[in-house]
């Protein structure tokens, strides 16, 4: 029965992604974050293409920055370290959209990643999230 089953990248990935350009102020960044109720974005450039992305964990080194430079948070977000292209990972794992799930699967469970950018011809095309791949497994047909 499963291997009928075969779930590929293009039919979960999120396709609406929220992005960020590399020179947008990372405060304003975080707000993003929080009014979408997502945990990161990836970083593009005016051509989409990926440039990194920022999370939740690389915004916290804003209080690590903070607490050893003995400015405030607000502070050292103003002080030209405050682009997004100044917390954000740059060493980004991509897949291709027509990669199986079941490997997207193993992906996640061997590393830390939530989502991984899903790129086309050089370009970012959408996301897939562990969440994602949690809904093919609800859609899959026990019977």
């Amino acid at each position: 029965i499963i291997m009928n089953f075969k779930p590929v990248v293009k039919d979960y990935m999120t396709k609406t992604l929220v992005t960020f350009k590399k020179d947008m102020n990372v405060y304003y960044a975080i707000g993003l974050l929080l009014i979408n109720n997502i945990s990161g974005a990836p970083v593009v450039d005016e051509d989409d293409s990926l440039l990194g992305i920022l999370s939740e964990k690389d915004c916290l080194s804003i209080f690590v920055d903070s607490s050893t430079s003995d400015l405030p948070v607000n502070e050292t977000i103003m002080l030209g370290r405050g682009t997004v292209e100044h917390f954000m990972t740059t060493y980004v794992s991509t897949i291709d959209s027509k990669l199986d799930l079941f490997s997207v699967a193993q992906i996640f469970l061997k590393n830390n990643f939530r989502r991984l950018p899903v790129i086309e011809k050089g370009k970012l095309i959408g996301q897939i999230s562990r969440r994602d791949v949690l809904k093919a497994i609800k859609d899959f047909d026990y019977k």
